[in-house]
């Protein structure tokens, strides 16, 4: 039943066809679980895990890896080779991309428990009415009908209607659903709101929401997926993960990749086409396999197999470092995405706020004598700790507080006139609540206040023990008074009462709505003095503006306290007691913002990112907090960016667009609208990021581009977020923002480094192929090249330093091309330059080397004639090991020159030197101690088929090598300087790599 909230109480039960009485009759039960279904949340289908292996494999790149491999094996099978040489190509293919998978296929598994999460808030059992008899039943036999009855302390087994108030009042802390930083008065009158919210439904107990004060009979409306938590289960299954900016600009390059790659292969086999029927290779058909064997080389050579475990290893050293500063990474490639985040969605309650409601600030009567009469007080401390200061109005530290008495009285009444509990959980290592907010508020400003008589007062507290301290001068209090009698709140009254007995002594202590406390005062309790004089007129003018300024200006939630000495035989108490009261003071409490809070804000704003506070609480309430932490700084008027989640639904679609432009708060919001707001503000190609703690946040903080939670939030929202944020500091946000871009600038280093280093072997290949002389490098050599010699330097790219000014940049775009025109040009001037000296290694050897045979270099390009015409030298010279070591020893060291043009896209190595990251140096150093490892070791010559080198032959590699730094220092010096503007600007014209708009909705 959809809309009980705005049905009669007799409208519903009819509806169900159940007498409020008896309850349920069970073939009732029967045909009411057939027609509505079970309250239990139903399982999400997981996908099964073979098709989880196969979407590993769903990458245009992957792919033609393994046609590659597939094909290698083919022609391995068709040549009739054997061995272990013959396959070890297509095997190490295949195992790189096992490994790949199996990383894939762990991280997915491990990410979906939110779901599973969401059960821990239902009920286990409840109190059911069925035929005229209660009984405590499992809460998943419930069926919608049921009469339940709820009391303080339950868990809300389902949504339900309430029918009957078995207390004065009904409140319930349902802040896991809609965020509210205080419990929720409910009542029995049908709610006439239009487009009600959650907020305005107050007859409604919403399942997974737990009763704080007052007991109730409520009927069932809504079970399992039917309720507000199945509302919140839907939506977060409707939810798909996105990909991540740069996973997007990977997949777009990988594309435009595989086309080049394509398109070379086949120019290559055509180049070639005359050469098919050279005698060397047997028939035109062994030929054209020959040719279709290097062109598979070429595109083994071209893709970059060790790029994904490169990025996955650079994320995973940025989540280390992001760990240091508090946030846990759950989603590596959530990392890069904080690098672009436009905007933050924060949720207030617990991430800007403590949601620890604290007493702010106290006005009471210092004289009746004086003008003004009343006078402030204000508090530090803005958690449940008992730990604070007390300042008067001039901003001096009261030393003993006790001292004074109205603040004497006003802890008195705090800890007598109140239900609730305060104590600390060593587990966790802080002070935690049982009961309403704003009684434990209370409790800890009467342990701040201290006790009266000890000059050591409140310094001697700190010698306890943490479980003593929690709540040793409520204790103090409650041992010295004796309570005889309870008036509980009640709407009407809108107070509490409680007698109090000590020494003969009896005293009524009340707390309650200023306006109803002030109105039954007939008398105050003089700070200055301790005097009990008549309240005036002008007195009870000035206190009612002191509570406006409270109430409004500062948005505090006030109370007001009172007190009455009571004849000492009495043992009752009457509503007309309440009466000819002592006003002793009036308190203000907020759920305050966390002191780092505001020059986190100013961090984002100077970084060009947007907060949005998002939140159930009322508007004003929620305005004055951005004030205080500095949201609307920058704003001269906020009246437009300031909206519900009502006034927004009501705008037009064009006005919404603006709105959500300009919007700086959004309040009155429930899960739905979350979720709203994150979409809308994707659709405007903003990156989104949405912090938040509770049940109700889920939804959105899976739909988002990066989900915070927070670490003392629920398990639901962590198992939906991609980062857990370990200190709850709004704060450490920016820092987790700062180490997301600079990752992000480290990843595209080592990406245009794998890049340029490719190029160079498939231009080395290409040269090769069309100038005629023998393969320069065997696939096995391509693969050694490409997994060790470029994974550890590109690894160590991702150590490069932090720039300074790295928060002071405008967030990237989502659509900015990993390597763009110009970058693009540099690269594919350093690939063929790493190419052509691979190939220049090659021929040299040949030609020009003493070692070599010397031949003319026509003799080279002949090569596959040579069985076929008398030489003066054996044919099995162009077997000879020698000049493809050389070549692939050029390919080795020209790349790890060109691993250090690295350290910077575009300063010099003079600014930049190797030393800045010692990461890099070690491993190139590593690197090339391998390399040598696999020269002169003999089995692993053999495997690479490769021979040691001699003096000379380095001194060539060396020769060969080096000017592709001083290549790269050009390149850099014309992107520093306007001398290469123009050139420059025709490259940005239209990037060589693709670009699209990352969302298609």
């Amino acid at each position: 039943m959809e809309d009980a909230f705005a049905r009669s109480i007799p409208e519903v039960l009819d509806h169900f066809g159940v007498d409020p009485t008896k309850g349920l009759s069970d073939t009732q039960v029967v045909q009411h679980g057939r027609l509505y279904g079970i309250n239990v949340l139903p399982e999400d289908k997981r996908a099964p895990f073979w098709k989880l292996v196969l979407k590993q494999f769903d990458d245009l790149l992957v792919k033609i890896l393994i046609a590659a491999a597939v094909i290698s094996f083919i022609l391995a099978l068709v040549n009739g080779e054997t061995g272990l040489m013959a396959f070890l190509e297509p095997s190490v293919i295949l195992l790189i991309l096992a490994a790949n998978a199996a990383v894939g296929v762990i991280t997915e598994t491990n990410a979906e428990k939110a779901l599973e999460e969401l059960r821990a808030y239902q009920a286990d059992v409840a109190t059911v009415l069925r035929n005229g008899c209660f009984s405590i039943l499992p809460a998943t036999e419930l069926v919608p009908g049921d009469i339940v009855e709820v009391s303080v302390g339950c868990k809300i087994p389902a949504d339900m209607r309430m029918i009957e108030m078995l207390s004065s009042q009904v409140r319930v802390d349902q802040a896991i659903l809609t965020g509210e930083s205080s419990s929720v008065e409910k009542e029995l009158k049908t709610t006439t709101t239009t487009n009600a919210v959650y907020q305005d439904k107050t007859n409604i107990l919403f399942s997974g929401t737990v009763m704080v004060a007052g007991r109730a009979r409520a009927v069932v409306v809504g079970v399992g997926p039917n309720t507000a938590m199945g509302n919140i289960r839907d939506s977060m299954m409707q939810t798909e993960d996105e990909a991540t900016p740069l996973k997007k600009k990977l997949d777009e390059f990988g594309t435009f990749l595989a086309k080049v790659i394509a398109g070379i292969c086949v120019l290559v086999w055509i180049v070639n086409i005359g050469h098919f029927r050279d005698p060397a290779h047997g028939g035109f058909l062994r030929g054209a396999i020959h040719y279709f064997k290097i062109a598979v080389a070429l595109a083994v050579a071209a893709i970059p197999e060790g790029l994904p475990a490169v990025v996955t290893t650079c994320l995973a050293l940025g989540t280390k470092r992001m760990a240091r500063l508090n946030a846990i990474v759950r989603s590596l490639p959530s990392v890069e995405t904080l690098g672009c985040t436009t905007v933050i969605c924060s949720d207030k309650t617990g991430t800007l706020t403590t949601n620890m409601m604290s007493v702010a600030k106290v006005c009471v009567v210092e004289s009746a004598q004086r003008s003004p009469a009343a006078t402030e007080y204000s508090v530090s401390g803005t958690t449940y700790a008992p730990e604070g200061i007390i300042f008067d109005n001039t901003g001096m530290q009261i030393d003993f507080p006790a001292q004074l008495p109205c603040l004497l009285h006003i802890a008195m009444c705090s800890a007598l006139c109140n239900e609730s509990t305060l104590q600390y959980n060593p587990d966790k290592g802080k002070y935690e609540k049982i009961g309403e907010s704003t009684e434990v508020a209370l409790r800890v400003f009467a342990e701040k206040v201290g006790l009266p008589g000890f000059n050591s007062m409140p310094s001697a507290l700190n010698m306890l023990s943490n479980h003593e301290r929690a709540s040793y001068c409520n204790h103090y209090w409650e041992e010295q008074f004796r309570k005889m009698d309870v008036l509980e709140f009640s709407r009407d009254r809108k107070m509490m009462s409680v007698l109090c007995s000590r020494n003969q002594l009896n005293v009524l202590f009340s707390k309650g709505a200023p306006e109803s406390i002030v109105a039954r005062c007939t008398t105050i309790l003089c700070n200055d003095d301790g005097s009990i004089v008549p309240l005036t007129a002008d007195i009870r003018a000035e206190l009612a503006s002191r509570f406006h300024s409270f109430a409004g200006k500062e948005t505090l939630r006030c109370l007001a306290l009172a007190l009455k000495w009571m004849p000492s035989g009495q043992q009752m108490l009457s509503f007309d007691d309440e009466r000819d009261l002592t006003f002793i003071g009036l308190v203000g409490m907020l759920d305050p913002p966390r002191d780092e809070v505001r020059n986190a804000m100013l961090s984002c704003m100077t970084a060009g990112i947007r907060v949005i506070v998002v939140t159930g609480d009322n508007k004003s309430t929620a305005e004055s907090l951005c004030r205080k932490i500095g949201a609307f700084d920058h704003m001269i008027e906020f009246s437009e960016r300031s909206y519900t989640a009502s006034e927004f639904e009501e705008l037009p679609p064009l006005q919404q667009t603006l709105a959500l432009q300009r919007m700086a708060l959004f309040t009155r919001v429930e899960p739905s609208h979350k979720r709203m707001l994150v979409e809308a503000l994707q659709n405007q190609n903003e990156v989104v990021a949405m912090t938040g703690d509770g049940v109700n946040d889920a939804p959105a903080l899976k739909k988002a581009d990066i989900g915070i939670a927070m670490g003392s939030g629920t398990a639901v929202a962590k198992s939906a977020s991609d980062m857990v944020l370990a200190d709850d500091n709004f704060a450490s946000i920016v820092a987790a923002v700062a180490e997301g871009r600079a990752i992000y600038n480290n990843t595209k280093q080592f990406i245009r480094y794998m890049i340029s280093s490719n190029i160079g072997e498939v231009v080395c290949i290409f040269v090769a192929a069309v100038l005629g002389i023998p393969d320069t490098l065997a696939p096995v050599q391509l693969l050694w090249v490409n997994l060790v010699t470029d994974g550890l330097p590109a690894t160590a790219i991702g150590f490069n330093k932090q720039d300074s000014d790295v928060m002071k940049a405008k967030p990237r775009k989502v659509n900015e091309a990993v390597v763009t025109g110009w970058l693009f040009f540099r690269y594919l001037v350093i690939g063929a330059y790493v190419g052509l000296a691979t190939v220049a290694g090659f021929i040299w050897w040949f030609v020009y080397a003493d070692s070599g045979p010397k031949l003319p270099y026509v003799e080279l390009m002949n090569f596959d004639t040579c069985p076929t015409r008398e030489t003066t030298y054996p044919c099995s010279i162009f077997d000879d090991r020698h000049p493809s070591t050389v070549s692939m020893t050029v390919l080795v060291v020209v790349e790890m020159f060109n691993a250090l043009n690295n350290l910077s896209e575009n300063q010099s190595l003079l600014v930049v030197p190797p030393w800045s990251n010692m990461w890099l140096v070690a491993s190139i150093i590593i690197t090339m101690l391998l390399h040598i490892l696999i020269l002169y070791v003999h089995p692993l010559s053999v495997l690479f088929s490769v021979t040691p080198l001699s003096w000379d032959d380095w001194m060539v590699v060396f020769y060969l090598s080096i000017p592709v730094i001083i290549i790269d220092e050009v390149l850099k010096f014309f992107s520093r300087n306007p001398i290469g503007l123009r050139f420059r600007l025709w490259f940005r014209r239209s990037d060589l790599l693709p670009k699209r708009e990352v969302r298609d909705k």
